[in-house]
């Protein structure tokens, strides 16, 4: 994924544990983008580090607080406390929940959007067609396809084998009439062939797709950019191999 050409912008990454991860997808980076690193007053650095770094006792809060001041144009949230970061977010945004799709891509290179990934997030037939509304313009703004799949918990002649399973079929076809989205069931092997955008069934089951794919599979995650707010914010998970695909995230988005 290539940055657009225009003028550098600012990018802040968070830095909390095994920050020679982070670092590793900074020196790896070759975007416009400047960077400032956000992280604790022990935060060990590496020797003549090109870019800004600011240490606080708060680090979650100063990386949220820049991003709405509009210190800095877009935050990655890196290795910082997922529960301290999301709970400021949200604060600062003031929704009662977020709203992300995460950016995967497959060891034979295909890309595509899941979500919902938070465990939280995408219960509802609203949550899901709100999410549909707000990912389908990336799909085109990152050259896939603007074909959407809503996923069930079963395939399609299933109903009847279990209750959960009949709700579950019933909300992903109504979901897939209300959006002009394709219900597939539960194969996500043909979901992947020709959409840009996958919608699981609920978020436990977007975050084993996503667990799946990164940690079994050899595949990669880009990054997971919050849909719902006024600010480009990028959600990492703490595990993550390489911080540059979400780097390079964020400056697409900012572009």
């Amino acid at each position: 994924m290539e940055p657009t050409n225009r003028k550098p912008s600012v990018i802040g990454i968070g830095i909390g544990e095994d920050p020679d991860r982070i670092f590793k997808g900074i020196f790896s980076y070759t975007g416009p983008s400047s960077i400032i690193c956000y992280t604790a007053p022990d935060g060990l650095i590496p020797d003549s580090f090109p870019h800004r770094i600011k240490k606080s006792e708060y680090p979650e809060s100063d990386l949220i607080s820049d991003l709405f001041s509009g210190s800095i144009d877009a935050a990655i949230r890196g290795t910082l406390s997922a529960h301290k970061t999301m709970k400021l977010l949200k604060d600062f945004s003031k929704v009662p929940k977020l709203e992300r799709i995460v950016l995967l891509e497959t060891s034979d290179k295909t890309r595509f959007f899941l979500g919902p990934v938070g465990i939280d997030e995408g219960w509802s037939v609203s949550e899901k067609i709100s999410l549909i509304e707000k990912a389908k313009p990336l799909c085109k703004k990152f050259g896939l396809p603007e074909r959407v799949t809503v996923l069930s918990g079963g395939r399609l002649d299933d109903i009847g084998r279990h209750p959960s399973v009949d709700r579950s079929l019933a909300d992903g076809e109504l979901v897939a009439r209300l959006t002009k989205a394709s219900h597939e069931g539960i194969l996500i092997e043909n979901a992947i062939r020709h959409s840009g955008l996958i919608i699981a069934p609920d978020g436990i089951t977007g975050n084993l797709i996503f667990r799946t794919l990164l940690f079994l599979g050899s595949g990669l995650s880009h990054g997971a950019p919050v849909l719902n707010i006024p600010k480009i914010f990028v959600d990492t998970s703490r595990v993550n191999p390489d911080y540059q695909y979400a780097l390079n995230l964020a400056d697409n988005l900012v572009g």
